[in-house]
């Protein structure tokens, strides 16, 4: 093997990925606009809830109700009629649905146990789920300060000291930047290999390749040298400048050794990204391969959900997944200011599935070549 060739090889790559317009436009979406859109959107979040409340009482205590509801967790409630419920929620309108029925104010300071009614449009999960407690919350708060005659708080025999760390603000969109970023790394590396050697073979070009004195190393080692410093220039840029900057994020950690980890991964990746290729005859083909790999990547590293919420057994199957031991990597180090002495052994981990992937794809893409 000759460096030289690598390198040229290499260039040759990124004039390549100069000439895609359609990828280039893909690599500054994801560590830009997708960063930036993933942290001001909380869909797990209630926030500006579209509520309609039906008045039947007209009384105090059902405008307390009322007046209750406001941003940022709700929009200003609508007062519809009752013949305007169902049609508003058939038309996407609402979200939550309230109706205080006729006399509830008497009924209830008479003793007895009057029921409001709340109808939620499921269809709309993430606000659904959330939003049914946030709404009985308010108006159990709103009926027991009534009828208690005073508004205050009830001592309780134990204070509980909250402190959150790493996040004291308990703000989501911090997490939603920062994976963001994690989960493009891994897209993106996959994608530009992948779609490098297909280029080559549907151009003609790696003909061409074959009659040169170049062997199916260098030729690997330069796709994989030259896409994974795109996506590490891009996700080093997407850090500092959007989640650091645009965004004002904190990282608790050194980028450096985030970067450090970044570049194992992306040898991992982009060796990925070659087997996929040679298994795909085309775009379309590699496409839907990507989607068969990068979700079970993406939804079962933890990127998402802490893997010590899935199946013991699924836990154990995606220590196999470079994408795994990078989640834990870039968590530990951008969220909790992990050194070194910490995230050595997920360093470790990715030297070996990366070594392994790349020992396999190269197998794979003699094979190809031939």
């Amino acid at each position: 093997m000759r460096v030289a060739n690598v390198f040229q090889l290499g260039v040759k790559e990124l004039w390549g990925l100069v000439r895609d317009p359609m990828l280039l436009a893909l690599i500054v979406y994801a560590f830009t606009l997708s960063v930036y859109t993933s942290s001001r959107s909380m869909p797990e979040t209630l926030n500006r809830a579209a509520i309609a409340i039906v008045d039947e009482d007209q009384s105090p205590l059902s405008s307390r109700i009322i007046t209750a509801f406001y941003p940022p967790y709700f929009t200003v409630p609508s007062l519809i009629d009752q013949s305007q419920m169902d049609s508003r929620m058939d038309a996407g309108l609402d979200t939550f649905a309230l109706d205080i029925p006729p006399n509830f104010q008497r009924d209830l300071l008479a003793g007895r146990a009057p029921t409001i009614q709340l109808n939620v449009d499921a269809t709309r999960m993430s606000q659904a789920f959330t939003g049914g407690g946030y709404v009985q919350s308010i108006v159990s708060g709103e009926v027991n300060e009534y009828v208690d005659r005073y508004r205050s708080n009830k001592p309780l025999p134990v204070d509980l000291a909250l402190r959150a760390r790493f996040n004291p603000e308990l703000n989501k969109g911090w997490f939603g930047a920062i994976n963001n970023v994690i989960s493009s790394i891994t897209m993106l590396s996959i994608i530009l290999t992948g779609a490098a050697l297909i280029r080559e073979r549907e151009h003609g070009t790696i003909e061409h390749l074959l009659v040169m004195p170049v062997t199916p190393l260098e030729i690997m080692l330069s796709k994989i040298w030259s896409m994974g410093l795109v996506v590490l220039i891009a996700s080093a840029v997407a850090l500092v400048f959007v989640v650091q900057g645009l965004l004002a994020v904190p990282v608790e950690g050194s980028i450096w050794l985030f970067l450090l980890g970044t570049a194992l991964q992306l040898f991992a990746t982009t060796s990925m990204g070659i087997f996929l290729a040679t298994l795909a005859g085309s775009m379309p083909q590699f496409g839907l391969l990507l989607m068969l790999v990068l979700l079970p990547l993406q939804v079962l590293s933890g990127g998402m959900t802490p893997r010590e919420s899935m199946p013991e057994i699924i836990q154990n199957i995606m220590l196999a997944a470079p994408n795994t031991h990078f989640v834990i990597l870039a968590q530990a180090v951008l969220f909790r200011g992990a050194g070194l002495d910490v995230v050595w052994p997920q360093l470790l981990a990715l030297i070996v599935i990366g070594s392994l992937l790349f020992a396999f794809s190269l197998q794979r893409f003699r094979k190809f070549l031939r």
